[in-house]
């Protein structure tokens, strides 16, 4: 395996096209817009730099992660020669629905293709491709340069020979794959959306403030980020999206989300990506700031 296509180039997937890179992969990185590949582009090299920095890697192994590296906004040119394709599209079905399909029409026979995807069932995926046994989810976490954790999802369908492949590939890239089953959430969303979701109801029905509840979780229970900035960082956008996949797959309450969130993503409060959510972003600074909605 020498040839990856990886299908969107935002921050999960100019992070995984780093990573391949990296390691000795010749990456294409594909996107609609030639705007969007400049600034993945951009976010890799300063990524790059911040590794060199830290002595993490040499000059030269920077070098050729960036020579490593091609943009295209032509997918089925893209994915004609790749040996896997890594798609980290919007977390929408209909939108990695549309995706996959142009993939499995494009791709060698033999090509692996995988999602990125944090909720969105990999049966559902692979059953709109003519190869559902090389279908599978490779979910890593972001960043996804310093984060060591790929969630290997196996759909229905998926063959033991791709899943074992992934894993050696995932090792290959010095991440640690953990071989999960497809069900709503996989394990990390399943076990964590719940908590953040939690976390946003204690502040909605005033339990305590943005930075004591983060609080409480970084000393009491050891979390490097607290519930409520984790949620800013992931984007709540995504966040309600996977609680919608976890309260649609298993229809239990427990999972529904908490209107606070519901409210501030209809109102756009997204976020680090919006500038604003239960924190306040200023580009240049790394202060936290509670929102002044939420300053007690």
């Amino acid at each position: 395996m020498k040839n990856i296509t990886v299908v969107g180039s935002g921050t999960m997937g100019n992070g995984i096209a780093h990573v391949f890179a990296q390691y000795g992969y010749q990456v294409s990185l594909v996107d609609i817009a030639e705007e969007a590949l400049i600034n993945a582009l951009k976010t890799i090299e300063k990524n790059l730099q911040r590794q060199l920095k830290k002595e993490l890697i040499t000059q030269e192994v920077a070098d050729k992660t960036t020579q490593a590296i091609q943009t295209s906004t032509n997918l089925a040119e893209s994915v004609k020669n790749a040996d896997l394709v890594v798609e980290a599209a919007s977390e929408q079905f209909e939108i990695k629905k549309k995706i996959f399909e142009a993939i499995d029409q494009a791709a060698p026979a033999n090509a692996i293709l995988a999602s990125n995807t944090s909720s969105i069932s990999i049966t559902k995926i692979a059953a709109v491709t003519n190869r559902p046994d090389q279908v599978i989810g490779m979910h890593f976490m972001n960043p996804v340069p310093v984060m060591k954790l790929v969630e290997v999802i196996r759909g229905y369908a998926t063959s033991n020979k791709t899943t074992q492949t992934i894993m050696e590939v995932s090792k290959k890239l010095e991440k640690v794959p953990v071989e999960v089953n497809d069900y709503p959430g996989f394990v990390a969303n399943r076990i964590l959306m719940p908590m953040i979701n939690e976390a946003i109801y204690a502040l909605y029905e005033g339990v305590s403030g943005v930075e004591e509840i983060d609080t409480v979780m970084k000393l009491g229970m050891a979390h490097p980020m607290g519930p409520l900035q984790l949620a800013d960082f992931i984007g709540l956008d995504v966040c309600l999206s996977i609680l919608n996949v976890l309260l649609d797959g298993f229809g239990n309450p427990k999972y529904a989300p908490c209107p606070l969130l519901v409210n501030m993503v209809t109102a756009g409060y997204k976020g680090v990506k919006s500038g604003e959510g239960f924190y306040q972003y200023t580009p240049g600074t790394k202060d936290l700031v509670v929102s002044p909605r939420f300053s007690r």
